[in-house]
């Protein structure tokens, strides 16, 4: 009944103005100007002369928008949960004090001068409870300050949903576009690679991806390959091809304990694949257990494979230019508002997540992925 009371009066008065600058609600603005931006940028896309370079950075403003948002979410989530457990923790004992005060101020005085040790037992009382009163009313007024940011971040999460649901609705709109784009796409130039048998029997007879790639052989120089530009010099400036953070380095083990030759980066559910370099499409399709995989020629005897995607784009011996896009991850559904600002969960209660695994080969030898990309970017 204490804290009961205790609550309703601290959420009454609670100075919400105070808390307007708050990390969580400054993020989440932040979020809704970049998703308002993308929209804009979504209607202006149509008129573009390169519509696919227009569209792809639509893409990209809506996923950094709507990670941003998540963030701000999961940090308003991260923050009631705080303010609620120390509440928790503060209330009971607090609520007693002032029960007790407001017995002893209730109380007539002569009652008050019978304390079992006399007068001076009285008065020391007196003395401690006039040292306690402004201590117990500074840790009420704080969790005033507590619950009124509560009822703010509430506020925040109520008009966050609107926000996302704009976002969800515009992303997906600028992937249909995009995806249109790229099929309708007439002018690019094309190298002849392996013909379709020859294809397919390499498919039938691998049994894993180093396999595949090495299987695949090298095509021959010709004018177009000789105007690519250096791929040796990308060494270290090469942008990672989708937004996301690396769960597991070159020949590191990831959560099931399985060793790579390159690099697993965790993403959003339809997370933008994107080119990093200009190339040549050696392979788009399913291969093995990875989902789609598509694998890229960016030089003569390099191969650059990118494993996982729900869809890829383009067609195999296209030379594509880099921050083409080549694909979506998958899990591209429109979570509400409850699972947005936190992972995926299982059956079994574990962290599930869209991963792109990205292998980089010079002839035979895998390399390590984190000495061509810039790491530092997300």
């Amino acid at each position: 009944m204490i804290r009961a009371a205790v609550l309703s009066l601290a959420l009454a008065v609670a100075p919400l103005a105070a808390l307007a600058q708050a990390d969580p609600a400054a993020i989440a603005r932040r979020a809704a100007a970049q998703l308002d931006q993308a929209a804009r940028d979504l209607a202006e896309a149509e008129g573009s002369r390169n519509r696919i370079a227009a569209l792809t950075q639509t893409v990209r403003a809506y996923e950094a928008g709507l990670s941003a948002l998540r963030e701000g979410l999961r940090q308003a989530n991260r923050r009631e949960a705080d303010i609620r457990a120390r509440f928790d923790r503060e209330s009971a004992r607090l609520g007693g004090l002032l029960a007790a005060l407001q017995t002893m101020q209730g109380s007539p005085e002569a009652l008050l001068l019978l304390h079992p040790s006399g007068a001076i037992g009285t008065a020391r009382s007196g003395m401690i409870l006039s040292d306690v009163t402004p201590a117990v009313l500074a840790e009420v007024t704080e969790l005033r300050t507590d619950l009124g940011e509560i009822a703010t971040l509430r506020a925040l999460q109520a008009s966050a949903a609107e926000t996302l649901q704009s976002g969800l609705s515009g992303v997906q709109k600028a992937r249909t576009r995009l995806a249109t784009a790229i099929s309708d796409r007439v002018d690019l130039p094309r190298r002849m690679t392996e013909d379709a048998e020859q294809m397919q029997r390499l498919i039938e007879s691998t049994e894993t991806l180093e396999g595949f790639a090495s299987g695949l052989t090298v095509l021959p120089e010709d004018d177009i390959a000789r105007d690519l530009p250096d791929f040796a010099q990308a060494q270290g400036d090469l942008r990672l091809p989708v937004r996301g953070r690396v769960i597991a380095g070159f020949e590191q083990s990831d959560a099931a304990g399985v060793r790579r030759p390159g690099l697993l980066i965790a993403t959003a559910p339809g997370a933008l694949v994107t080119a990093p370099w200009p190339a040549t499409i050696r392979y788009r399709g399913p291969l093995l257990d990875y989902g789609n995989v598509m694998i890229l020629e960016p030089a003569t005897g390099y191969l650059m494979v990118l494993a996982g995607m729900e869809q890829v784009y383009g067609d195999t011996g296209q030379v594509i230019p880099a921050d083409t896009p080549v694909g979506l991850m998958g899990g591209n559904g429109s979570p509400d508002l409850a699972g947005f600002d936190a992972p995926m969960r299982d059956e079994d209660g574990k962290t599930q997540q869209e991963t792109l695994y990205i292998e980089l080969r010079d002839g035979p030898d895998p390399m390590d992925p984190a000495l061509w990309f810039r790491m530092d970017e997300e």
